[in-house]
């Protein structure tokens, strides 16, 4: 752990990144997350529009080997869930609103 001035980080100090990851890595890495939570997770952890976040303690309960220079971190996850079509809220031109039927909900 170096400063980097350019960053604004230094020395010892903990930094943290988010990474985006689609498709079948997703599924695995989010299948070995559930799997250290025991597939349960609280009330609490869903939102109102249908998304789910946890966190676990430390990495090496996924099964990712442990190297001494980086040591033990945490990991948070956070899934957003959507049905097809939701583009049509974000995209740049022509945009619409999302029907409230086509939401994904709590339950």
């Amino acid at each position: 752990r170096y400063t980097v001035r350019s960053f604004g980080i230094r020395r010892n100090e903990k930094i943290a990144c988010y990474v985006t990851v689609r498709g079948d890595k997703a599924m695995q890495l989010l299948e070995s997350g559930l799997k250290v939570k025991e597939y349960e997770l609280l009330r609490r952890n869903f939102s109102d529009t249908g998304c789910f976040g946890f966190g676990i303690q430390e990495h090496i309960d996924l099964g990712i080997k442990y190297d001494p220079s980086t040591g033990i971190y945490g990991m948070d996850f956070f899934v957003v869930l959507e049905r097809p079509g939701y583009r049509v809220g974000r995209r740049r031109r022509c945009k619409a609103r999302v029907g409230i039927q086509h939401r994904v909900t709590k339950d």
